[in-house]
């Protein structure tokens, strides 16, 4: 498993969480760093992965492509005229290699991307203003994007074009997708609407007392949230109730959560979430142990640096992302996505 970073100060982390020992009722394991460096001329604002491919978006107007399983830069990807503030890969069920890399910017835009190789296939306009955060539906087909003018927009990604927009009672920053795509969530400052994908319908709100910085949807309708509360809370969607919390997981407000094993794992696979912090530190955690007692962090990394961003990888697969040189004709995109 690997974890990617991103941070103010312009620098990418790569970490990959390995046992610590070879007997796994130990379960000890530590996060190895394999990069650091300043990948970017101005601060990263979102880092997506998925698995040996990575992405970072920053403010510098680019997007830069990793491949994990070699910790190698690919370089840049030029086709923007604002700050990227938004990336998201889509990963068919039955593949181990994303298909797509999209991405939100600042002037409203939503880019999708070919993934094999790294090439721009359409660009179209969402919002008027800033895209604050986007998701995909585990169908690939569309996905939900909300912004500072206040909407939340449906776009449909085998056409590229937007399909649906209405304005909201105020501005959402956060939009995630449950894992089934029967549901998503929108957050707003310290409250967390409960959505059904079908036709918008809000289920109920959850007040997080707090501002919401980061979310991260689990198995069993348990939606993981993070940020000014400086704890990570695990909501049950179903009940509206909090299923568990780890208080004060760090010193300062969580930038990032990131679910990294699923619950059907053996019992001796914890079910372990990442999250990183303002105050520089990545923690692992098996949150199974929080709902008797506040844990400890299984493993954790002091990047010594303001993260701003966190993503997570498997890398199940034994493909090697690329950059490609050519842009497909517009007309071939239906097709292709």
């Amino acid at each position: 498993m690997s974890l990617i970073a991103g941070s103010y100060e312009r620098f990418i982390w790569g970490f990959k969480l390995k046992p610590l020992t070879h007997d796994p009722p130990s379960q000890s394991l530590t996060l190895t760093q394999i990069f650091s460096y300043p990948s970017h001329i101005a601060p990263i604002t979102t880092v997506a992965a998925a698995g040996p491919a990575a992405a970072s978006g920053s403010s510098d107007d680019t997007i830069h492509i990793y491949d994990l399983s070699s910790a190698a830069s690919l370089g840049p990807l030029h086709h923007f005229s604002s700050s990227i503030t938004s990336l998201s890969f889509y990963c068919p069920p039955n593949l181990s290699f994303p298909r797509n890399l999209l991405s939100a910017a600042a002037d409203g835009t939503i880019s999708i991307f070919d993934t094999e190789p790294f090439v721009l296939l359409k660009s179209f306009r969402s919002h008027k203003k800033c895209i604050n955060d986007l998701a995909v539906h585990p169908s690939g087909k569309l996905a939900l994007s909300v912004s500072r003018d206040g909407c939340l927009a449906m776009s449909n990604l085998m056409r590229g074009k937007r399909s649906f927009c209405c304005r909201l009672g105020k501005e959402a920053t956060i939009v995630k997708f449950d894992e089934s795509g029967e549901r998503f969530f929108m957050a707003s400052e310290e409250k967390i609407g409960v959505h059904l994908a079908e036709d918008a319908r809000l289920l109920f709100e959850l007040d997080n007392q707090k501002r919401v910085l980061c979310a991260a949807p689990g198995e069993g309708g348990i939606l993981f949230t993070g940020g000014e509360s400086r704890s990570i809370t695990a909501w049950d969607t179903n009940s509206g109730k909090v299923a568990y919390c780890i208080e004060d997981a760090h010193s300062t407000r969580l930038k990032g959560i990131v679910v990294l094993t699923k619950d059907g794992g053996s019992d001796d696979e914890p079910y372990l979430v990442a999250s990183a912090s303002s105050d520089g530190f990545i923690r692992v955690w098996d949150v199974r142990m929080a709902v008797k007692e506040k844990p400890n962090p299984l493993a954790e990394a002091n990047t010594k640096s303001r993260l701003t961003c966190l993503a997570g990888s498997s890398l199940k697969s034994s493909k090697r992302p690329r950059i490609g040189k050519s842009t497909p004709k517009e007309e071939d995109v239906e097709e292709e996505v």
